[in-house]
């Protein structure tokens, strides 16, 4: 059986930035002048030369009262408290785990953070901590919550609301941690037959629609046997590409962008969102309806 395989030039690749793109910051590059008043304050990813506050880093600036600051679009996580984040466990140690949360530091989730199975509420005893792994093991991808920052900069981890825990049949997804918007919720469940979980530290979990009922089994259950039909497995996997097509233009991750993604995807086959013509084509057609949106 023969497939088509498209090889392409470096002199024929396609420019996957979004043209005429106002709707999100200017992005500045090392050395660029931000602004030639003196009257602004040096913050993060800036210096001062020759009068001029010039980029230290490729990033967008962000700006509070007279302090002004380029935000990297290439860094490791920094983490906030009450953060939503996606991590794996990478280590067991006493009464506590390694999460592996894509920032400079391996962050921790105590045994005293998490929920027991069931929801029991109680002190953790000595054979709580043998039955760690039972719980958690290494390799296993969690969804949490900041509760935490270190002086070191490393994150302490909590999943005691039953929406946190251990997460079973889905796709992880890599993206910058800076694309991804803060907003009141970084669950969402949406209308296409699938849930997301977009986590401020850059990685978005996809799975099926998670139901009401499911969230109440205190955070260490997963659906391995279950066996996910074909079109759900197709949606997973066409929300994933549409993701990479945003990311790919550099444009900002939440419910609604992906959604409108997803809707302008479906004139093309899953395997064909990879192609750069069409990931340029739907990030463009995302931002004029989000343009369309705004202005309304």
């Amino acid at each position: 059986m023969s497939k088509n395989i498209q090889i392409r030039l470096a002199s024929q690749r396609i420019n996957t930035s979004v043209p005429g793109n106002q709707r999100y910051p200017k992005i500045f590059t090392p050395g660029q002048v931000i602004t030639a008043q003196n009257e602004f304050m040096r913050g993060h990813g800036t210096y001062e030369e020759n009068g001029e506050l010039k980029a230290s880093v490729a990033g967008v600036r962000e700006q509070v009262n007279n302090l002004i600051s380029i935000r990297p679009l290439k860094s490791r996580y920094n983490g906030e408290i009450g953060d939503v984040v996606v991590g794996r466990i990478t280590e067991v140690q006493q009464k506590r785990w390694k999460v592996d949360t894509n920032s400079r530091l391996d962050s921790a989730l105590l045994l005293s953070s998490v929920n027991l199975p069931g929801g029991e509420l109680r002190r953790r005893s000595v054979e709580d901590e043998h039955m760690m792994r039972q719980f958690l093991q290494e390799g296993d991808l969690i969804s949490a919550e900041v509760q935490n920052v270190y002086s070191d900069g490393s994150l302490s981890l909590h999943t005691r609301s039953l929406r946190y825990g251990k997460l079973g049949q889905g796709v992880l997804v890599k993206v910058f941690p800076s694309l991804i918007k803060r907003s009141k919720t970084h669950f969402h469940n949406l209308p296409v037959g699938a849930s997301i979980i977009l986590g401020n530290n850059g990685l978005i979990w996809i799975c099926t629609s998670i139901n009401n009922s499911e969230e109440s089994v205190g955070g260490f259950v997963q659906n391995l046997e279950e066996v996910v039909p074909r079109q759900e497995r197709e949606t997973i996997c066409r929300i994933r590409n549409c993701i990479l097509a945003l990311t790919q233009s550099k444009m900002m991750l939440y419910d609604t962008s992906i959604l409108y993604a997803y809707e302008e995807s479906l004139k093309y086959s899953v395997a064909e969102l990879l192609i750069p013509e069409a990931m340029l084509d739907i990030a463009i057609l995302t931002q004029q309806r989000l343009t369309m949106l705004e202005n309304a």
